[in-house]
């Protein structure tokens, strides 16, 4: 199938059957696709957590808007983005990427120099708030590659944030949750929003040409 296809086959899945669990292979490639999403400047400030383990998702389920679909799914993925920015972290990328390239460490500092003066003038929030971006386009990637692989997918935002980052132990790796993406095989007794029609506003008025 086509991209588009899987596209308008998608959708954001109300109830997962429980007894239905998502494979480590195709696992692995949903989340290689969220590791291949292109960042700002390279410095991918996030980290995706794969919950499956069901007493961590019991736990989690008190701060989940939609706790069934938390409970049932067979994975919950946690897109968490760097606290901030600092020279430490944004050394330490550019270190891993002149290594693997083969080029001499330091190699692009002059960009890096800009990079820290630019983010270490902002604030914490501010920081956050790019970090957090960056997210987002990981999550489209990761919901696209599991539908061409005909695995249901949930992005969601209604959940507590300080509860997760709890349960998890972000604040310890200098992180903090921003999105979940539930993922598992759709319950289609349960799921009321399978049986209806996908609706999106028409081309005509979505795409504004000038």
């Amino acid at each position: 199938m086509s991209l588009i296809a899987d596209l308008k086959w998608r959708h954001a899945v109300k109830a997962y059957d429980s007894s239905k669990k998502v494979s480590t292979q195709d696992l692995d490639k949903i989340l290689e696709a969220a590791r291949l999403a292109p960042t700002s400047s390279g410095l991918q400030p996030f980290r995706v957590i794969s919950v499956q383990n069901q007493e961590l998702k019991e736990k989690m389920v008190k701060g989940a808007l939609n706790p069934e679909v938390m409970r049932d799914c067979s994975h919950v993925l946690v897109f968490a983005a760097w606290d901030r920015y600092s020279d430490e972290k944004i050394d330490k990328v550019y270190d891993y990427h002149t290594d693997v390239r083969e080029l001499p460490r330091g190699r692009f500092n002059s960009y890096t120099d800009q990079l820290k003066l630019i983010y270490g003038a902002q604030t914490a929030d501010e920081n956050f708030a790019h970090t957090a971006r960056q997210t987002y386009i990981a999550l489209g990637l990761a919901m696209a590659q599991a539908a061409e692989l005909k695995i249901d997918s949930t992005p969601a935002e209604g959940f507590s944030n300080e509860v997760v980052d709890e349960i998890l132990g972000l604040n310890e790796l200098g992180l903090k949750s921003v999105t979940l993406l539930y993922l598992g095989y759709r319950d289609t007794e349960n799921d009321w929003l399978s049986t209806m029609k996908k609706v999106r506003i028409p081309m005509d008025e979505f795409v504004i040409t000038k």
